[in-house]
């Protein structure tokens, strides 16, 4: 059996999804069903139940956006740095192996190695962190979050980026784009829900190395292709404006900086891991959209 926390969150109802494709064998623990936030808690309820593997897709957002966390810095911190490092001593005490969703927005910028660099890899010092950059509160806590694991032996740091898939959601990358009263342009890589959870869930049954992994989409996208996916589609066709600056994005629209980022996905891959490539990706969810 395998244990699930955040599992009614927008990427943990994903897993669920996957999980139950697959015919495996799952509980989606609630805080309400247990305080796993404390690790006393939670490395007794392990021995007690002797699962397979946990998955942690826990933690805090902000909603609308990474704003939020801005103003609600305690939940963030417990959420994203806290919560990651009491999982990890639980499972290292009980002896069962898991996987940690962590985020690719502790990056900023196409890659480190210059023109026709692929992305960040996953031995990279992140960028955007309170160590080095002017970050939002949620990178910062994001890149602590990845910090508390380090020298565990037993957990798979799976890196996701700007989610969306072919349903309409206010969490769903497309959906905000549409909605949207303005843009900002920027070069991201990013991660289709679903295929990200197959692939997450991937490592585990093929039993890769335990590390970090950067699970996105190959390739990256700009905002202005995103927008020519969704006008090609005929999903939406309203008049797209863009701010003219990243200045005035902050000035008007933004109470905090924005992780954009591109990720090398070469060390996924290399295990046999393969997602859709991006621009594919994005046509295949924008030919099945679905309205809620």
């Amino acid at each position: 059996m395998i244990i699930l926390l955040g599992g009614s969150g927008y990427v943990g109802a994903a897993f669920q999804n996957v999980l139950r494709v697959r015919n495996i064998e799952f509980r989606n623990l609630s805080r309400a069903d247990l305080d796993y936030t404390d690790t006393a808690t939670l490395l007794s309820f392990l021995r007690d139940t002797k699962p397979e593997f946990l998955i942690n897709a826990a933690g805090f957002t902000g909603k609308p956006n990474v704003d939020a966390c801005e103003i609600q810095k305690a939940e963030t911190l417990m959420g994203n740095a806290v919560l990651p490092g009491r999982i990890a001593e639980a499972c290292a005490k009980a002896g069962v192996p898991w996987g940690h969703i962590s985020s690719g927005c502790i990056y900023s910028g196409d890659g480190p190695r210059g023109v026709g660099d692929t992305g960040f890899k996953e031995t990279d010092t992140p960028n955007f962190t309170f160590r080095t950059n002017h970050c939002s509160f949620y990178s910062g806590t994001k890149a602590l979050g990845e910090e508390t694991l380090e020298g565990y032996d037993n957990v798979y740091v799976w890196r996701l980026r700007i989610p969306f898939d072919n349903e309409d959601s206010p969490r769903n990358y497309l959906t905000k784009l549409m909605r949207y009263q303005r843009l900002l342009e920027a070069r991201n890589s990013i991660s289709q829900r679903y295929e990200f959870a197959s692939a997450c869930l991937d490592t585990w049954q093929r039993r890769v190395p335990f590390g970090k992994y950067n699970v996105t989409n190959p390739g990256s996208v700009t905002t202005h292709e995103v927008v020519e996916h969704i006008l090609k589609s005929g999903v939406c066709n309203k008049a797209y404006e863009f701010f003219a600056s990243e200045d005035e994005f902050m000035s008007k629209a933004a109470k905090t900086p924005r992780s954009n980022c591109v990720l090398d996905t070469s060390k996924l891959e290399s295990c046999g891991i393969h997602l859709t490539p991006v621009h594919e990706a994005l046509d295949i969810a924008l030919s099945s959209w679905r309205r809620h």
